[in-house]
């Protein structure tokens, strides 16, 4: 498709905000234009865009006059190096709330074709301050190692992170701690640092990518678990090398599962995992499918209230988690390492379903088994708006009983979380 820039004289007001959390206006000519860190009501000048087929988007443009829901971003990074860890820091939160919900209730329309108005939001109980994890790209310069997030505009480029305004207090303290000593990291294009607060407290710095994978082992951990005692921290240090397992380095003793299964934002988690239990129906009884079952927190539940439960995840580690768990707890969960579209069908005919796909959504032969065998309740938990829809289309929601609720998993962004719950007569 050719492409074609092109500089724009005429102010244009923004209208709205699009999924990927650009701003919305109309050029001259009616073309719609997207604006990246645009708030709605915003005059902004075009300076330059690149125009597309059907719409243009503005690679330099100056605010003209702000809009009633701009604010002033809390971090510093996001104006000064353009961070493209947050599109929405901009934006108040009222603003931010409302947004995703039409978002959502726009995908659902358009493309669900489904008559519903934009469905209600559960707020973060933290807008900043929430992140357990932290992953960060590390690059090697002539200078040494930085270690941060990729520019919004440029996303080869990497700026040196010094506070991240989203992150937990703990993992803040940690990033502090340890910074002074990426002169240990390994070296390599791929190399991530991973640092993590767990539900217990433990503080975590895995370390992937770099010299594995047959080109030799990391073998200096020693000083980032340094660097993190002389501040006080207890960390434990992980490697996972490229291919390879996930392995202890130095500090002290620790669960892996706390690292490789853990919650971004774990009190919307929580909420969001209450919400899908609610929906259970009652009594329990009869097969329950747990499809891209994770380490099993659903499907465990589930076996606790009396379903006879299957859970379906691709990654064996997680399958051997949800089992060991499953023996602990005393509860009986079949658990199933294989891919959900090559599962279902031989697990079909269930009373209740509840799916947590990846951002591509359903398989369309998932959601080919479950429209020829529907259960009596599908609980579906997604993180695309687009792909839920299409999904729900699919499913023929349309002739179902419906209900959808989002919520705000990753304030400051324009990611939202979405649980639609779709129920035949009687379910």
């Amino acid at each position: 498709m050719k492409r074609e820039t092109v500089s724009e004289a005429t102010p244009v007001r923004i209208e709205s905000l699009a999924a990927g959390g650009d701003g919305v206006g109309r050029l001259a000519d009616g073309m719609a234009v997207f604006v990246p860190r645009a708030a709605p009501g915003d005059l902004v000048a075009i300076v330059a865009a690149q125009r597309r087929r059907r719409h243009a988007r503005a690679t330099r443009w100056r605010l003209v006059e702000a809009g009633g829901d701009r604010v002033e971003p809390r971090c510093a990074h996001f104006t000064r190096e353009g961070c493209g860890g947050c599109q929405w820091q901009h934006l108040s939160a009222g603003a931010q709330v409302a947004a995703k919900a039409r978002i959502v209730g726009d995908a659902l329309r358009r493309i669900g074709r489904l008559d519903l108005p934009d469905p209600p939001l559960v707020p973060s109980p933290r807008a900043f301050g929430y992140r357990a994890t932290l992953t960060l790209t590390v690059r090697w310069l002539p200078g040494g190692p930085v270690a941060g997030f990729h520019g919004y505009d440029e996303p080869g480029r990497v700026f040196g992170l010094e506070r991240c305004e989203i992150a937990r207090e703990e993992v803040g303290a940690l990033w502090a701690a340890v910074r002074p000593a990426l002169a240990t990291l390994p070296r390599g294009a791929d190399v991530r640092l991973k640092l993590r607060v767990a539900s217990d407290g433990g503080l975590h710095l895995v370390v992937s990518g770099g010299e594995g994978g047959g080109g030799g082992a990391w073998t200096s951990p020693g000083p980032l678990a340094d660097a993190a005692a002389a501040s006080g921290l207890a960390a434990t240090v992980w490697w996972e090398p490229t291919g390879g397992a996930l392995r202890r380095m130095a500090g002290p003793p620790a669960d892996r599962a706390a690292v490789a299964f853990a919650q971004v934002n774990p009190e919307v988690a929580g909420l969001l995992r209450d919400a899908v239990l609610a929906a259970v129906p009652a009594p329990a009884g009869g097969r329950a499918l747990d499809l891209y079952a994770g380490t099993g927190e659903v499907a465990l539940a589930l076996a606790a209230l009396g379903w006879e439960v299957a859970a379906v995840e691709i990654n064996a580690a997680a399958v051997a988690r949800t089992t060991e768990r499953a023996r602990t707890e005393g509860v009986s969960v079949r658990a199933l390492a294989a891919r959900v579209e090559d599962a279902v069908t031989g697990l079909l005919p269930a009373r209740l379903v509840v799916a947590n796909p990846p951002r591509t959504g359903l398989d369309e032969r998932v959601t080919a088994a479950l429209a020829a065998g529907p259960p009596d309740r599908l609980i579906y938990v997604s993180c695309d708006p687009a792909t839920l829809a299409r999904d729900l289309r699919r499913l023929g929601a349309d002739r179902l009983r419906l209900s959808v609720t989002c919520y705000d998993m990753f304030p400051q962004t324009s990611h939202v979380e979405t649980v639609a719950v779709l129920r035949r007569a009687g379910g």
